[in-house]
């Protein structure tokens, strides 16, 4: 009967070190593969993601979908790709960007991109111009007057490649869906 008791503890210890083995394999598939997961450590996103907020992003979005005007997302910064940054996309592919009196214009427009996702009214400063080359975009941060973006790299354009994933929610500290 010892022997019995001491075959059962010992396949109890298996029983658990697999399961753990497992769900082990299954978070580095899904964080290398699937999911990003990534701390904002800047204001630059405000009033959408605040500073030190937790964002996950799908990093098979756009396998199946092209990036779009509006979406937010995780790259690679483009002045130094060991960092990840988190900024809303403007300007897709072709489109002409130009921000003037603090406003944002799209090719050509009379009028302004509107933008109810913004923290505040970007203060007005010398006029801008960019092109945005093929299989690139044109990226800013929702908090305009704190935010090192597009605007201000020496390389301004996240090119698709480096697109690590779509941030689809904040789960830190409260759980929020993001457009």
């Amino acid at each position: 009967m010892n022997n019995n008791s001491d075959f059962d503890v010992v396949k109890e210890i298996f029983s658990w070190i697999s399961i753990i083995v497992v769900a082990a394999v299954i978070a580095l598939v899904l964080n290398l593969f699937i999911i990003a997961n990534s701390r904002v450590p800047s204001a630059s996103m405000e009033n959408t993601i605040m500073t030190g907020d937790r964002v996950v992003g799908f990093r098979l979005t756009y396998l199946f979908q092209e990036p779009k005007r509006g979406d937010i997302i995780i790259f690679k910064f483009p002045d130094d790709e060991s960092l990840y940054y988190v900024k809303r996309i403007i300007g897709e592919p072709g489109d002409i960007v130009d921000i003037k009196d603090g406003k944002v214009y799209l090719n050509n427009s009379e009028t302004p991109l509107e933008e109810d996702y913004i923290k505040e009214p970007m203060i007005p400063e010398a006029d801008m111009h960019f092109e945005v080359p093929d299989g690139a975009y044109f990226c800013l941060g929702d908090n305009r007057n704190n935010s090192a973006d597009s605007r201000r790299w020496v390389h301004p354009y996240v090119y698709k490649e480096k697109i690590i994933a779509k941030v689809i929610f904040r789960y830190f500290p409260g759980f929020k869906m993001l457009k």
